[in-house]
């Protein structure tokens, strides 16, 4: 269960200790510095949406402070939202959902870190794809748990197998962390091996933050495939309101009211106007996501077939999401060091595959959450760096 609140300082410490740098965020850093200096940069690393959030979004928001909806909510979240994020469920996956068994977060972080707190005791172990998002370990050390890791390869499309996790499972298994369509992979779980991880009748958390920018395949979630599950979902990304710090978490029943315990304590509630603007966002936006998809399927097929071109694409095309790896195995063993050389030498922001696990390794993560001018200078300027490099 939570064990925050009562550890002492040397406690506190010992366990921060343990949580890794995030080092998209190290990348992105060195490179405003240097940009700061008057060098010019073609950002690849970030994991942010370039567009704007949509303008009704925008103005659902400031209507609701003009009208001074400035003061705490519910702590579960706004019922209205709430009805809207299961009706939204009901018309998109056919999933009945009670607006009782959803709680509004400050972001899909904090929405990780309730649901992590009430499943995670000590020595507890999680099943992760490795690679996988760069916090998820973080949070399970943090609360004392153990990650146990499951290599997903790419000619599986960076999926799980069924019986490699079968093989992991054991008496201290808490739960299977999924997370589709996935950061750093793209990669996107069909109905069929939804329903293969649901027949292993274990707890899964689903993080479903980029539910939504999913590209040629119908899209699904886990919870049309068993109720034994927790969703983390949002508004950040298909959205484009990373800004205004706004998740959601669909959790069973029974571990509801734990979780309000604990929002109320950590969080007390999500911002109130935020919570009135993505209302519109669920309602009244289609039109403004199916642009903004359209948008990103352009870029993500330009990218790839840069990187093809190139030599270093994935074995199979990433279908969700905004991101490739890129397999630089053939030039480097150490995707960090690459990384800073990258952004030194060819002025192109990167993330090193290490960042997301040891099976990331030999991988850079890019990003087409940038325009399709900065992705072609950016593939320019990698090209020309790759070719100098295998010749000097």
């Amino acid at each position: 269960m939570f064990v925050l609140l009562e550890k002492k300082e040397a406690g506190c410490a010992d366990r921060t200790k343990q949580v890794n740098s995030f080092l998209v965020m190290d990348i992105l850093e060195k490179a405003q510095k240097m940009e700061a200096r008057g060098e010019d940069i073609i950002h690849l690393e970030i994991g942010e949406p370039d567009f704007d959030t949509p303008q009704p979004v925008k103005e659902a928001a400031m209507q609701a402070l003009i009208a001074g909806d400035t003061h705490y909510t519910h702590s579960l979240g706004k019922l209205a939202l709430r009805e809207a994020i299961a009706g939204f469920y009901k018309r998109k996956y056919g999933v009945e959902l009670s607006p009782e068994q959803i709680i509004v977060t400050s972001g899909s972080s904090p929405g990780m870190l309730l649901i992590f707190s009430v499943l995670v005791e000590r020595e507890d172990e999680i099943i992760l794809p490795d690679p996988h998002y760069a916090c998820y370990p973080n949070f399970i050390r943090f609360l004392e748990g153990k990650p146990v890791y499951i290599p997903v390869w790419g000619e599986y499309g960076f999926k799980y197998r069924p019986d490699d996790i079968k093989k992991a499972i054991n008496a201290k298994t808490a739960f299977l962390m999924l997370n589709s369509p996935a950061n750093p992979t793209g990669s996107v779980y069909n109905s069929r091996e939804l329903q293969e991880l649901a027949a292993l009748d274990r707890m899964i958390v689903s993080d479903e933050i980029y539910a939504g920018l999913v590209y040629g395949e119908e899209q699904h979630t886990i919870l049309e495939y068993t109720k034994k599950a927790f969703v983390i979902g949002g508004f950040s990304k298909v959205y484009a309101m990373t800004g205004w710090r706004l998740g959601y978490v669909i959790a069973p029943p029974e571990y509801i009211r734990v979780m309000q315990k604990l929002q109320q304590n950590l969080f007390i509630c999500a911002a109130s106007f935020a919570q009135e603007a993505a209302v519109t966002a669920l309602n009244c936006c289609d039109r403004h996501v199916n642009s903004m998809l359209e948008v990103y399927d352009r870029r993500r097929h330009y990218l790839l077939e840069r990187l093809k071109k190139a030599g270093i694409a994935p074995p199979v095309d990433p279908k969700g999401a905004f991101y490739v790896l890129a397999d630089i195995s053939k030039y480097t063993a150490d995707s960090l060091a690459f990384a800073f050389e990258i952004l030194e030498e060819a002025k192109v922001a990167v993330t090193p595959g290490i960042d997301f696990g040891q099976n990331g390794e030999g991988y850079l993560r890019l990003s087409y959450a940038n325009s399709l001018k900065n992705i072609e200078e950016g593939m320019n300027r990698l090209e020309s760096y790759l070719e100098n490099r295998l010749k000097s």
